[in-house]
This record gives C-alpha cells, sequence and structure tokens, in this order.
C-alpha cells in the first residue's frame, strides 16, 4: 500500500476514506484503476463516444457542470497524454470556457449508455486554443483539419486542449443501457423552438 504522501486524489478524501473505514478500499482502486494517461483500451472508448459531460471552476471554486457533444470521436486523442475537444456555437454564455480561463482544472467524464454501460473519468488542466494556432501545429489530425472545413454550424469555432493527470473507470453496476432514438441535430442552430424554447418556464420568473 502507498504512502499517505503518495496517494493520488486529494487530502480531502484521504481524510474521508479514514473517518468512513474505506482507506483499503480505496487503495485497491487507486492500484488497479487508475492511471496518469489514456491507455489503448481508453484512447479506443473515448474515440467512438458522441457525448461527454464537463466540470470547471472559476477562481473562487464556483462549479460548473456542462454537457457536449458531436459525431462519433469528436473528442480527439492526440496522445496518451493530450486530448482535445472542440467548441461549437452555443448560447454565447461560455460558461466553461470562462472558467477555464481563469482556472484550468477540468474534469470530464465519459459514459456509454449504449453499448457497453460504462463510463471513463479523465481530469487534468485545460487551456483554450484557436483555430489558427492549432493549423499551426504538426501533430493535428486529418480529422480535425477536415472539421475545420467544414461550413456552417458544425465548424468549431474554437478547441479545448487537455492535459491529462488522471483517467479511470466508472464503474457499470448504476449506468442504466439506453436505446439511441431518431432525431435531427440542428447545428448552431439559433431557432428557438429546437433549442428548446422556454421548457422551465423561466422567462415570466423574477431574475437574481
Amino acid at each position: 500500500m502507498k504512502s499517505k504522501e503518495r496517494l493520488p486524489g486529494s487530502a480531502g478524501e484521504h481524510i474521508l476514506q479514514e473517518r468512513y473505514g474505506t482507506s483499503k478500499r480505496a487503495c485497491e482502486f487507486y492500484d488497479r484503476q487508475l492511471l496518469a494517461y489514456v491507455n489503448p483500451s481508453m484512447r479506443q472508448f473515448i474515440e467512438r463516444q458522441e457525448m461527454v459531460f464537463i466540470a470547471t471552476a472559476d477562481a473562487n471554486g464556483e462549479a460548473d457542470c456542462s454537457f457536449r457533444a458531436g459525431l462519433p470521436g469528436f473528442v480527439h486523442v492526440l496522445g496518451d497524454k493530450e486530448l482535445m475537444y472542440p467548441e461549437y456555437r452555443g448560447n454565447g454564455v461560455l460558461a466553461s470556457l470562462g472558467n477555464l480561463s481563469e482556472n484550468p482544472h477540468i474534469g470530464m467524464m465519459f459514459v456509454d449508455f449504449f453499448q457497453d454501460s460504462i463510463g471513463l473519468h479523465v481530469n487534468g488542466t485545460a487551456r483554450i486554443i484557436e483555430n489558427s494556432e492549432l493549423l499551426r501545429r504538426a501533430d493535428v489530425p486529418d480529422a480535425v483539419r477536415n472539421e475545420l472545413a467544414v461550413r456552417g454550424g458544425r465548424k468549431p469555432e474554437r478547441w479545448v486542449l487537455v492535459h491529462v493527470e488522471e483517467a479511470y473507470i466508472h464503474c457499470s453496476k448504476h449506468i442504466p443501457r439506453l436505446a439511441k432514438g431518431k432525431k435531427s441535430i440542428h447545428w448552431g442552430s439559433d431557432d428557438v423552438r429546437v433549442k428548446g424554447g422556454d421548457y422551465f418556464h423561466v422567462e415570466a420568473e423574477p431574475k437574481p
């Protein structure tokens, strides 16, 4: 068993592991499941995903969780320590990017609800990279260059480059298996109807 000084994770989780008697179980997980990079199996998993949940926080620790989606493999694995995902046209708030501009820490959670009902956590640091800078990199995959050539709403406006610090499984036992239905995707649309309209009836509510 590793010494506490060498354990992955935060001091807070180690304190609670001691308090709740889960230290042995946690150390077994660290030893068996946690990597500081993405291995080939993780890479193959990421390259077929169509969605990822993104967690960020601002400089004061105020947290935000968001959702990103695209065609299968829209998150690109550049190497065992580096991922990249596109930012498409959205609502203009830029909550996740705003947080990353103040605080580079990022948590990504990929969940396969449809095939293997398994998840993958990737934690690390990130920075915003503009299309012009990206195209100057020699290691940019052809698939990314092809995306930048797309016209219309599916062309990325910019990218997020992620340096991987942790990668580990999210166990299958509580992940439901879902069936995909048919839905038209309206990339970059400002049509209120296809965006969901006032689904939560917010317009008439008092605002902060």
